[in-house]
């Protein structure tokens, strides 16, 4: 079967983000025609390791102390992975870290790559679990130094041993092939754009030739998404275009869907990308506003978005335009039969019917037959699902998604940031615009909103 020359690899490192944490332990078993060969290192990070980690792995700040940096070992690593197939478990986190390490000292490293997690789920699709400690249990392997690079690396190998020993040739040949087979990319695309593609949430830009904006999108699987795209190149005219002139790609991870949600509509009223969308920026944002012109007496009047004060009241909408609100409104009158002169779509002169009484579409209240604070209470309930939600606190509040913490005050997004340490900031910046986007974004996260009251 040719499976000639294989590299079984695990990684120990300071934390799970491949971009920002560092590697603590390299353990790599090289099998060829010439047998079987076992190598690993510490690593010197350059960070402190914390004391979870230290919990979990056993590798100590003592123990990486004297232990060479990355850089120093780059030359000896590259020279038994080079040629190799790179087999480990969840691959994507060990070939990612490596990869940030090697770019880190000017060297470009790619590698086929095949991720054991994924051919038990294809070989095994009746078990629920894949990770190393259900692998070890259900093909009984044996255990030597869990959580360290060479004893995790040793179960990758004996899990692979038993494949071969177990799994029909074809069968195990084809299931490899398939799952290491390279995805199919537009031509002017470099192969290497998708090995940093990130797994989780966050959002993608395709640029074209001269860095031209193609293309902003979302997604909680962004190289799944981006994949998808080039999949379908043959679907759509819009994804054929994509194809063809996309020439890189660049990623914004987030900490979970809303916060891709943001950033996408942010990125898209900035860059305006061709393919994407239209979203309008708030120049011509608006709502209906109800004013109170005598007791009981309520007009609806537009207000622009950027004119909104945080604490008006009675609003309706958003609205992308003036025109969309008021073609809202005059459908509104149609239905409930509004007073076309009381709601300023018509001009008349005091106590003259207007043209909607006259074909029978006003219940009069330009002429008398109906009360003005009958015809406002109507009005308001005409209007009643447009209205705009009161914001639920007395100040601002936030929504946690990972490691992101989203300030939001009034519906309007402050920002996000990592941790604490820059919310003040914040909170004392000038409250933004009313943004439609975000409203709708956030409103339907508002289960999800904790108020801010009593920390700050």
């Amino acid at each position: 079967m040719p499976f000639p020359r294989l590299a079984f690899v695990d990684l120990e490192t300071t934390g799970a983000t491949a971009t920002a944490d560092r590697i603590t332990e390299i353990g790599i078993i090289e099998v060829d025609q010439d047998g079987v060969r076992e190598w690993s290192t510490l690593v010197n990070p350059g960070t402190p390791i914390s004391s979870f980690i230290e919990s979990l792995t056993g590798i100590s700040n003592a123990m990486v102390a004297n232990a060479p940096p990355f850089e120093q070992v780059a030359a000896e690593v590259l020279e038994r992975l080079s040629g190799r197939l790179f087999i480990a478990h969840n691959a994507r986190f060990d070939y990612g870290f490596l990869k940030n390490e090697f770019e880190r000292v000017g060297v470009d490293f790619r590698a086929t790559v095949l991720c054991t997690v994924k051919l038990s789920r294809k070989l095994f699709p009746q078990h629920a679990r894949h990770n190393l400690d259900s692998l070890v249990a259900r093909h009984g392997l044996v255990v030597s130094e869990r959580h360290r690079a060479l004893g995790d690396a040793r179960l990758i190998h004996q899990f692979w041993q038993q494949l071969r020993a177990d799994i029909a040739p074809d069968m195990l040949e084809a299931t490899v092939a398939k799952l290491t087979a390279r995805p199919s990319l537009p031509a002017n695309l470099d192969a290497g754009a998708i090995d940093t593609l990130p797994e989780g949430p966050g959002v993608y830009l395709f640029y074209g030739e001269n860095d031209l904006p193609l293309y902003v999108g979302k997604s909680t699987g962004i190289r799944k998404r981006v994949l998808a795209h080039f999949a379908a190149d043959h679907a759509t005219t819009k994804e054929m275009a994509l194809a063809q002139q996309v020439r890189r790609i660049e990623c914004i991870a987030t900490g979970g869907e809303i916060g891709a949600l943001l950033k996408e509509a942010a990125l898209i009223k900035a860059m305006q990308p061709i393919h994407s969308r239209r979203l309008r920026r708030n120049d011509d944002a608006c709502f209906w506003q109800l004013v109170e012109l005598r007791q009981g007496e309520w007009h609806p009047q537009l207000t622009l978005a950027m004119d909104l004060t945080p604490l008006d009241e009675n609003l309706f909408g958003p609205f992308k335009t003036g025109r969309e609100a008021k073609r809202v409104l005059q459908e509104l009158a149609r239905i409930h039969r509004l007073c076309h002169a009381l709601l300023g779509l018509e001009k008349v002169k005091p106590g003259k019917p207007c043209f909607a009484h006259q074909v029978q579409q006003c219940k009069g209240a330009c002429v008398g037959k109906e009360p003005v604070s009958f015809h406002s209470a109507r009005l308001m309930a005409a209007l009643g699902k447009l209205r705009v939600a009161p914001w639920p606190f007395a100040g601002p509040a936030w929504i946690r998604e990972g490691d992101d913490l989203h300030l939001i005050d009034r519906w309007r997004h402050l920002g996000t940031i990592v941790g604490e340490a820059d919310m003040q900031d914040l909170l004392d910046a000038a409250l933004p615009v009313f943004d439609q986007d975000n409203y709708r974004i956030l409103l339907k996260a508002r289960d999800r909103l904790t108020p801010l009251a009593g920390r700050y």
